[in-house]
C-alpha cells in the first residue's frame, strides 16, 4: 500500500508494525520524520534491537544483511533492521535479498528501507515485494501551492494557531525550505502564548528564514539546483553580502566533498567518513548526489577554483587573467558544482 508520510503516521497508530516499509523521496525532512515515526512505533511495540546497514565504499554488504535476517535475536526480542539507500537502488544483489526477505519474513524482524530519491525507474519486484507485505511511503516535495496548508497543519500539530495572513507570511519567509519552516514552527511552539497569531505577531516572532544565507546556498549547490544557486547569489549580492565573508564556508564544503570523493574513489567507507566529518543524516543525501555528478579530480579543481574566486574578490586576481568580477566567478563555480553539464564555465 502506498502512503504519504502523514498517512503513515495515522496508520502506525491504528495497526501493529508491518513486516516491511519503504520510505523514499526527494524531500529529506519528510523521509527522516516518516522513518522516525516507524522507529518510535517499534520502540512502543517492544522492539529492543536495531541494526543499520549503509553503503560502505560502493555498496552495502548484502551477505551481511541476509545473514542478519536469518540469525536469531540475541535476546529473543523483536528487531528493526534498517537499510539506507541514498539513491534508492539496491542493485541486483540487494533486490534479491530484499525480495527473499519479503517472501518469508521472520516473525521477529521488521525491515525499514529508506532512500533519497524515488520515481517509476526506482521501483521493481523488490519494492513491489515490500508493498505486498507492508507500505511504500513516498515523500514528494511540497509544491508551492501546498506549502501554506503544510505549514498550517504543522503549526496545529504543535498546538500553535495562526490566521491565514500569518501563515502566508511564514510561507514567504521560508521560501519553500521545509527544514527552515520546521525550525521556525518549533520555535513558535515555545514562544506563542496560546492566542491566535496574526501577521504582525508572526513578523515579530520569526527570523527571516527566506534570507539567502550561505548555508542554504551550499545546500542548493550540493543538491544540484543551479537555478536556485543563481537566484540565491543574486539575493545575497542585493543584501550587500561580501564575497570574502562567504568563501570560508564555500571552501570548507568543497574541501569536505573533495575528501569524500577521494574516499569513494578508493573504495573506502563513505559512511564512516561522514561520521568522521560530522556530516549528519539530513545532509548526507546532498553530498551523495554531488559525488555522483563529479569524479575526484574535478573536486580538486573546484577547491582550487574557490581559492581563485577568493583572490579575485579581494582584488588579488592575476592581472589580465582574471577578468571577471568576484560575483560572476563565484556564480560560475557553484553552478559548475551544481550541474555536471556546466563544466565549461570553469574553462581556463
Amino acid at each position: 500500500m502506498e502512503l504519504t508520510p502523514e498517512r503513515l503516521v495515522a496508520q502506525l497508530d491504528r495497526e501493529p508494525l508491518r513486516p516491511a516499509y519503504l520510505i523514499a523521496g526527494p524531500e529529506p525532512l519528510r523521509v527522516l520524520e516518516a522513518a522516525d515515526a516507524v522507529r518510535a512505533a517499534a520502540r512502543a511495540q517492544g522492539f529492543a534491537e536495531r541494526e543499520v546497514f549503509e553503503p560502505e565504499g560502493r555498496d552495502i554488504d548484502w551477505n551481511a544483511v541476509e545473514a542478519t535476517f536469518r540469525a536469531p535475536s540475541l535476546f529473543a526480542s523483536r528487531r528493526l533492521v534498517e537499510i539506507r539507500l541514498p539513491t534508492t537502488k539496491p542493485g541486483k544483489d540487494g533486490a534479491q535479498v530484499i525480495s527473499g526477505f519479503c517472501a518469508d519474513p521472520p516473525s521477529d524482524v521488521t525491515l525499514l528501507v529508506t532512500g533519497g530519491e524515488w520515481s517509476r525507474q526506482h521501483g521493481g519486484k523488490w519494492s513491489e515485494a515490500i508493498t505486498g507485505i507492508g507500505h511504500l511511503v513516498v515523500a514528494w516535495q511540497v509544491k508551492p501551492h501546498e506549502l501554506e496548508s503544510w505549514i498550517d497543519a504543522r503549526l496545529r500539530s504543535r498546538n500553535v494557531l495562526a490566521d491565514r495572513a500569518a501563515v502566508q507570511q511564514l510561507a514567504e519567509r521560508v521560501d519553500g525550505n521545509l527544514l527552515a519552516a520546521a525550525q521556525e514552527i518549533d520555535k513558535l511552539a515555545l514562544l506563542a502564548d496560546g492566542s491566535t497569531l496574526d501577521a504582525p505577531r508572526m513578523h515579530a516572532l520569526v527570523a527571516d528564514a527566506a534570507r539567502f544565507d550561505v548555508f542554504r546556498l551550499l545546500d542548493a549547490t550540493l543538491n544540484g539546483q543551479p537555478a536556485q544557486v543563481v537566484r540565491m547569489l543574486s539575493g545575497l549580492r542585493a543584501e550587500g553580502a561580501a564575497i570574502p565573508a562567504l568563501m570560508g564556508m564555500v571552501v570548507m564544503e568543497l574541501s569536505r566533498a573533495a575528501q569524500l570523493a577521494q574516499v569513494q574513489a578508493r573504495g573506502g567507507n563513505l559512511a564512516g567518513e561522514f561520521k568522521a566529518q560530522r556530516i549528519w543524516d539530513a545532509r548526507q543525501a546532498g553530498y551523495r548526489r554531488a559525488l555522483q555528478r563529479h569524479p575526484e579530480a574535478r573536486w580538486v579543481r573546484f577547491v582550487a577554483e574557490a581559492g581563485r574566486v577568493d583572490r579575485i574578490a579581494k582584488g588579488r586576481g592575476r592581472p589580465g587573467q582574471d577578468p571577471t568580477d568576484g560575483w560572476l566567478a563565484l556564480e560560475r563555480l557553484l553552478v559548475a558544482v551544481a550541474d555536471a553539464r556546466a563544466g565549461a564555465l570553469l574553462a581556463a
